[in-house]
């Protein structure tokens, strides 16, 4: 526990030094930009030595040993060609079963995606990496590990929804998906929260949402198609989290709020009034003007993809807890939540209230991340006591225990 405080310390202050907008000269490496990269170098660093260097810390790692093993046995497995590909190269490139580098690419990969994508889209990279951290992001990295390589893809994918770059977004979620399939979901689901949604179509969505209340066998038939080896198991049991229930209502009453903020000091306008306001009286629109008008719809955009994911996920999370896989279909919405905070931070207009929900969301996020340390040592986190391939030997697994 110490070492997880320690090192979310260390690195949530280097990431405080980092502005992921820089003011860039030509032929020139600002003073900000050199420590921007030494910085993000240094978090890099500690975030993947951490996950690379441990040994059976998390909550399946040895069943991801055996699962390693029986690819390399040619047995099945109930996991994707993309993870199966790689254990065979790494294996046979190895000339033995290196599970450790195995977890180490993954850790590689993930963290890197992570990193990345809240340098390019976040307002206030501190406070990103900070919610990082303490909502348990990084830490859960250390189990599930391809479905979390699978979301720091789909944080990573949200860009191209925002540019309209469908292309490159389907490209990188099918390339993400064959290392975990369930990221395939995030084609409709993210592609429904770009779109401007009307109130009739909001309520015609409503009521869709009750369908899941009275054909719960239907989608639990369609759940066992998409997951084979679900079926007759436990993971049938489903369930929801309160935690997120109440992390996606708070997220929605702040954004209402700022919403409302703006809405007064008649800062906020629809895509209709900015392209009406950006013509000066002569109906000729002036380059500052197209600069602010590209600007402020690109918020709009911003706010409402971020709002709709954050509404998705709460009503699955509602309605939908008989889903087995409900946890990792809402986190593919809820994990916007990092991006989306700081951006309404910054949106509040009155400087003593932005002070006011800014302490708000560090004393949650730090209250979040004592309870998961809490149950660090729990089944379904074992996080908890950190163990590295150094000094500890790794436990026999089913196949050589059978």
């Amino acid at each position: 526990m110490i070492l997880y405080s320690t090192v979310a310390v260390v690195t949530a202050l280097l990431a405080s030094l980092v502005d992921s907008h820089p003011i860039r000269q030509p032929h020139t490496i600002t003073r900000q930009q050199l420590c921007n990269r030494v910085c993000m170098t240094a978090i890099f660093l500690v975030l993947f030595l951490l996950s690379a260097c441990r040994l059976n810390v998390g909550n399946d790692y040895a069943k991801y040993v055996e699962f390693m093993h029986l690819v390399n046995c040619d047995a099945y497995v109930p996991t994707e060609i993309g993870f199966n590909l790689l254990v065979k190269l790494i294996y046979g490139l190895s000339g033995f079963e290196n599970f450790l580098l195995v977890f180490a690419f993954y850790s590689f990969v993930t963290v890197l995606f992570f990193l990345l994508a809240m340098y390019e889209q976040s307002d206030e990279f501190g406070l990103t990496f900070f919610l990082f951290m303490t909502l348990g992001y990084y830490f859960q990295t250390f189990s599930t590990v391809r479905y979390y390589l699978a979301l720091a893809l789909a944080l990573y994918s949200m860009k191209f929804v925002l540019r309209r770059q469908w292309g490159r977004f389907v490209i990188l979620v099918v390339l993400g998906a064959t290392f975990h399939k369930s990221l395939l979901v995030v084609i409709p689901l993210y592609f429904l929260a770009s779109l401007p949604w009307k109130k009739w179509q909001l309520a015609i969505a409503a009521v869709f949402c009750t369908t899941f209340l009275f054909m719960q066998d239907f989608y639990l038939k369609l759940v066992v198609f998409l997951y084979p080896t679900y079926e007759d198991t436990e993971y049938l049991e489903g369930g929801t989290s309160f935690i997120s229930i109440l992390r996606c209502a708070a997220v929605l009453c702040f954004a209402g709020i700022v919403f409302l903020m703006w809405r007064r000091e008649g800062r906020y306008r629809n895509h209709t009034d900015v392209a009406k306001d950006g013509k000066d009286e002569k109906g000729i629109t002036g380059e500052k003007n197209v600069t602010n008008i590209e600007e402020e719809e690109t918020w709009n955009r911003r706010f409402w993809f971020y709002t709709y994911l954050n509404l998705g996920a709460l009503v699955l999370y509602v309605f939908c807890s008989f889903l087995p896989i409900i946890s990792r279909i809402g986190y593919y919405l809820m994990v916007s939540q990092i991006l989306f905070l700081p951006m309404l931070l910054q949106a509040v207009p009155d400087k003593k209230w932005r002070r006011l929900f800014r302490a708000g969301i560090l004393l949650a996020a730090v209250l979040y991340f004592a309870m998961y340390l809490k149950k660090g040592a729990n089944d379904g986190v074992l996080i908890l006591p950190y163990k590295t391939f150094f000094f500890n030997e790794m436990v026999n697994i089913l196949s050589e225990v059978n």
